[in-house]
């Protein structure tokens, strides 16, 4: 099994190493066929050994690849862990990979006219893109099938990086620099917490490998450590405090969210890798494979609890007032991260990641049916631009439909059984912050309707606001584009008919996830078919607040399109709050960006131009010289000045002795 693995894990890196190093020679259309043959590969592996987990006999493998070295007791090594949750892990981001690979031949079809003429990075644009994307690609399927701290920590940032080259990718865009480093910044913060989450679990349990880090935690849950002025506090809540701060800086949670939204300045098929399935998820898929630590510590769950809770109410607020298509559905990314965030903190493991599964295909197809019509739109991103797409673009809509019915959870479709899993858990759930959490994500899911709706109404009905150069040349897009939508839509319908009740209510995920004896809040639900689940839902408010929602964005939209902007004259104070994000930007660019620019010209000028410069450097050659000055005149050349200057000297040198003598 261990050269299966291999072979998943580094198909994706060989394409990277082909198109990149390569891609002058092979050409677009080689670069293309090449990484979206060996990513096909990886993916039908992928799905191969989810097979095998859920219909056949497979058992989990967890074995070292290769050993780096040995230091103190602790081993430095490359290892797999596979079992049902990296599985599941495995085949999302490879199918949702492999979807992007396809579209970006369409989406990338003009690529040239986005680089200035004179651009060397122009020719080979197409092929860098293709190289990055199955880099990012090997990077992600390294960090969920890491078995050691590690191997993890090294993923992580790879992932990190790759994003960040993937975010700028158009590096002569301004915005797409400045994203590129936001992104970059914000996540070495949350990185920092990361690191020291891993030196505290290696400095109290002696081992990187998680099997070995696990099974100490339970042996001595109670160990305390001295921090913070002598205060004692359990290994166990810092540790997977500090864990959860590197969670939050990938999976985008307040206060270190507001990389995401800016990280649109990316190419759209990069806004649906990174940003539906993959690197935004790594923080939940790592609060879920440490779910033995978490399990230990009341006041990490609660405070992953209630970080959760925030995001998902705040940021699906933010989205109601965004004119940019890419960025509303980069808002519900946030919401939707939330609540999955959420289901962690509630010990509901299970609901999250199942909700990060489904959540994948129905986001992957938002953004690229958004993708779709920014194409037919000739790169124009604004919705007030838009509307009467649908009789154009019959099958971007169509989808995209479907994809917003899974947002909002509509019965049936997927985003609906791992939505309401996750509200009703918390309902259930006694920890604390869990009354605060029931109603942001209740209240959440009426958010969730009306921007969902709002977007699809602005840019597929009502009255036809483009140009008319831009409307003579509307059409549907081709099926290079129009091909994944249709297979990302498939899912969004069935896979949560067919398998909520084995992962969600069914024990599928064993021993990957630990839920400790009355932490279990999916347990006190109760599950008896997907039919009773369904019909449960109209007993309680989440179905008539997506409902409310609707209607609401119907009213404002269709029936009465000039009210929004009578509201918004009426609401300003809301509406400016809820357009500058809450002041994070504002927070973070005027206090912490210019505040370290301003104490890094003080150290300057005061330290390095003034103190070293000016006083020991300048100071002390200046200070040789005036010396120098002085005692020049003492060099007069007659030999008895010298014969005095000897006699005094030695006068003082015997005063000196006898006063030492006595």
């Amino acid at each position: 099994m261990e050269t299966l693995y291999l072979v998943i894990v580094l198909a994706p890196l060989i394409g990277a190493i082909v198109a990149g190093l390569f891609g002058s020679q092979l050409g677009r259309v080689g670069a293309h066929r090449v990484t979206i043959a060996l990513v096909g590969l990886s993916t039908l592996l992928s799905v191969y050994v989810l097979t095998g987990f859920m219909w056949g006999d497979r058992t989990t493998f967890d074995g070292t690849v290769y050993t780096w070295m040995v230091a103190g007791g602790i081993e430095f090594e490359v290892g797999f862990l596979v079992d049902e949750l990296t599985a599941m892990m495995m085949a999302v981001v490879t199918f949702v990979s492999l979807m992007v690979h396809i579209y970006t031949i369409g989406y990338m079809a003009d690529e040239d006219h986005n680089w200035p003429e004179t651009s060397r990075l122009r020719p080979n644009a197409y092929q860098r893109f293709f190289a990055y994307i199955s880099l990012f690609t090997f990077s992600m399927l390294m960090l969920v099938m890491a078995n050691n701290f590690l191997q993890l920590f090294f993923a992580w940032e790879a992932v990190g990086l790759v994003s960040y080259l993937l975010i700028g990718f158009w590096m002569n865009r301004p915005s797409a620099v400045f994203a590129n480093l936001k992104a970059f910044l914000v996540n070495r913060v949350g990185d920092f917490g990361f690191l020291l989450g891993i030196a505290t679990v290696v400095m109290y349990f002696g081992s990187l490998h998680y099997g070995d880090v696990f099974n100490a935690v339970a042996v001595r849950p109670d160990q305390t450590m001295s921090i913070l002025g002598g205060a004692e506090w359990q290994v166990v809540t810092v540790a997977a405090i500090l864990l959860f701060i590197g969670a939050m800086g990938k999976s985008a949670q307040v206060p270190l969210h507001v990389w995401l939204p800016d990280s649109m300045e990316g190419p759209t098929p990069i806004s649906a890798l990174i940003h539906a399935a993959t690197m935004v998820t790594a923080g939940i898929f790592l609060v879920a494979r440490m779910s033995p630590l978490f399990e230990y510590s009341e006041a990490a769950l609660a405070f992953v609890l209630v970080i959760g809770a925030i995001t998902a109410l705040l940021m699906g607020l933010v989205g109601l007032v965004q004119q940019d298509i890419k960025r509303v559905v980069a808002y519900s990314t946030l919401s939707q991260l939330g609540y999955m965030v959420v289901a962690l903190g509630a010990s509901a493991y299970a609901a999250g990641v199942y909700h990060l599964m489904t959540h994948a295909f129905f986001k992957a197809l938002l953004f690229l049916g958004a993708g779709s019509v920014i194409i037919a739109l000739h790169h124009k991103q604004d919705m007030r631009e838009m509307g009467g797409l649908k009789k154009y673009m019959p099958v971007t809509y169509w989808t995209m439909l479907i994809g917003t019915l899974a947002l909002i959870g509509f019965p049936g479709f997927s985003g609906f059984f791992s939505k309401d899993a996750i509200i009703e858990a918390v309902h259930h759930s006694d920890r604390i912050g869990a009354g605060f959490a029931y109603w942001c994500v209740l209240l959440g899911v009426f958010v969730t309707a009306l921007y969902s709706f709002r977007l699809l109404f602005l840019v597929f009905h009502g009255e036809e606001r483009m140009d008319h150069h831009t409307r003579e040349h509307l059409h549907e897009s081709p099926k290079v584009v129009t091909v994944p939508l249709i297979l990302l839509a498939i899912p969004s319908v069935l896979i949560g008919l067919l398998t909520v009740g084995p992962m969600v209510f069914g024990g599928w995920f064993g021993d990957s996830i630990l839920v400790r004896s009355g932490h279990d809040a999916l347990g006190a639900i109760g599950f008896h078919g997907v039919g009773e689940f369904t019909l449960h839902a109209f007993k309680t408010p989440a179905i008539y607040l997506a409902a409310a929602g609707f209607a609401v964005a119907w009213y404002l939209y269709i029936r009465r399109p000039d009210l929004p902007a009578q509201l918004q004259q009426r609401l300003q104070t809301p509406y400016r709050i809820l357009e500058n994000k809450y002041g994070f930007d504002d927070l973070y660019l005027n206090v912490f960006a210019a505040g370290g620019r301003g104490l890094g010209t003080l150290l300057w000028r005061g330290g390095d131009v003034r103190l070293i410069d000016g006083l020991v450097v300048n100071g002390t050659a200046r200070t040789v010289g005036r010396v120098a000055a002085v005692l020049r005149h003492g060099q007069t050349g007659y030999l008895y000045h010298y014969a005095f200057v000897m006699i005094i000297g030695l006068l003082v040198l015997l005063t000196w002795f006898m006063f030492a003598l006595r």
